[in-house]
């Protein structure tokens, strides 16, 4: 009776994954360092490696925990508060990529790149038609949001595994889809990475959002296949519920970027 349980809230036992994990992301950093140095990738890769590891251990603990019943409301309203904090963080990622690029769209001078006042894009770059394959993915990744909102219906609402999982692969699919057409597009870019701030901002504000995408397309593939193994309810849905928030947060960022990089930065 001593040490009975009488409270809602999850005391965890002695876990070696946060130590293996920042051992991991330190010695992916600083192998990274060594590689911009000359020094080979393998250091920076075996941390790479050990994060990964870590990611999948951590959160296979984390779903056993959410199987067994240790996820009671309490820590539920944890999990949420947590991963919007980790969403926040994220738009003020995002934020930083936006800033660079109305900075030089507004104020387009600087020693960096040979611009000239009031000039954007700089002269000899041939910007994309938002009208054209923009668009068509704009609509893709909104319909693939659509399905996602459609799956958590389904489960929430309706209690229709069914739906639900249909909803996930349709996700998914689109997902796949749009990040095929991003590859096309920047294959056909007239513009690179280097010696331009348009490439520079273009390339590293798309680029993490499809990143992102990536990040989220397997975030809604696992959250498929702990469906097809029967997990989540309608009352015990967290991990499913952080994957749409994240889908949904991917989409808001893609419409900002069409309208100011595409359109507005045209």
């Amino acid at each position: 009776m001593a040490h009975a349980k009488n409270h809602d809230y999850h005391i965890l036992p002695p876990s070696i994954w946060p130590f293996l994990g920042s051992v991991s992301a330190f010695v992916m950093l600083f192998g990274a360092v060594l590689w911009m140095h000359g020094s080979g990738p393998w250091m920076g890769l075996i941390g790479f490696v050990g994060v990964l590891y870590t990611m999948f251990g951590w959160w296979s603990d984390v779903v056993a925990e959410g199987q067994i019943g240790d996820h009671t409301p309490v820590v539920q309203i944890g999990l949420r508060y947590g991963f919007i904090l980790f969403i926040m963080s994220e738009v003020m990622f995002f934020s930083a990529w936006f800033w660079t690029f109305f900075k030089h769209a507004i104020f387009p001078m600087g020693p960096l790149s040979p611009l000239k006042d009031g000039v954007w894009p700089p002269e000899g770059i041939a910007t994309f038609d938002p009208w054209h394959l923009p668009l068509i993915n704009t609509l893709i990744l909104l319909c693939s949001g659509c399905a996602a909102t459609w799956a958590h219906h389904a489960l929430v609402h309706e209690n229709n595994r069914k739906d639900l999982k249909n909803g996930l692969v349709l996700a998914i699919l689109l997902g796949l889809l749009f990040t095929f057409f991003q590859a096309y597009e920047y294959s056909h870019a007239a513009f690179g990475f280097a010696g331009n701030i348009y490439g520079a901002s273009f390339f590293m504000a798309t680029g993490f959002h499809g990143f992102h995408v990536i990040i989220g397309t397997i975030f809604l593939f696992v959250c498929l296949i702990r469906a097809l193994k029967g997990h989540f309810t309608p009352t015990q849905h967290v991990g499913f519920e952080a994957a749409a928030w994240y889908w949904h947060f991917v989409d808001v960022v893609w419409l900002f970027l069409f309208a100011s990089i595409y359109v507005w930065g045209r």
